[in-house]
């Protein structure tokens, strides 16, 4: 696929255009400060792009002050005492510098305790809880992904995690392969389960259009209060950086 990239502004707000061989334009916010990027056909006319950009931005600025007073967690230091997410639920920092062959625990409700070798770096207690957060992830998809593949009537060849800066979750249907991110882990159980069926509709339908969102209100009706609660949940600070 031809693309080719450009900046313009339109009454002070950048915005980032992708031209690509597509039929459609599609208009995009994101966060975590309001980048507006539009992926916009070859044929289409600057200003043709304009005018698009010009007749949204009412929509444009309402999406960016969503993500201006979004609640976001400052750098984490791994240290103990911190707050860290587990599926929605916050849970005290137990860094326990004794015996690193006991796994990473839940205790109580309350406390993530994470046991590390005496001397541990920031970055590798960091890299101990990230593939924990990944298994976790892992142990909780297989019986998610039989359960939407009967309901929305499809099959997932492979379904992976990684860590990704500007989506919860991608999909290449070709392949039948999805793609979710691994900061889901953190998040309460009915966001996951959102990003994944959201993803596996795209597996019947590429765009979000008419189409889309009726499978998606046939399978999931209760799909744009998920949506909602995943949009007012805590960013992480290192995460949707660009």
């Amino acid at each position: 696929m031809n693309t080719k990239d450009q900046s313009i502004k339109v009454r002070g707000v950048p915005v980032e255009i992708v031209r690509k061989n597509i039929k459609n334009l599609h208009l995009g916010v994101y966060p975590p400060s309001g980048r507006v990027r539009i992926a916009a056909p070859l044929r289409l006319s600057d200003d043709a792009v304009r005018l698009a950009v010009t007749t949204r931005l009412g929509w444009i600025r309402r999406q960016q002050a969503k993500f201006n007073g979004q609640e976001r967690q400052s750098e984490r230091q791994m240290v103990s005492g911190e707050s860290h997410y587990v599926r929605g639920r916050r849970y005290r920092l137990d860094i326990v510098e004794d015996d690193a062959s006991r796994p990473i625990s839940l205790r109580n409700n309350a406390r993530l305790e994470v046991p590390i070798r005496l001397g541990t770096s920031r970055l590798d207690r960091d890299i101990v809880l990230q593939k924990w957060y990944r298994q976790q992830l892992r142990n909780q998809l297989p019986p998610l992904i039989a359960k939407w593949e009967l309901r929305i009537g499809v099959k997932v060849a492979e379904c992976r995690i990684k860590k990704m800066k500007t989506r919860w979750g991608s999909c290449n249907a070709a392949a039948r392969r999805i793609w979710l991110n691994l900061e889901l882990a953190k998040k309460r159980p009915s966001s996951l389960e959102y990003i994944l069926v959201h993803e596996m509709v795209h597996l019947l339908e590429r765009h979000h259009n008419d189409r889309f969102k009726n499978y998606m209100d046939r399978v999931m009706p209760q799909w744009r209060l998920y949506r909602e609660e995943l949009n007012r949940s805590p960013l992480a600070h290192e995460n949707w950086s660009y």
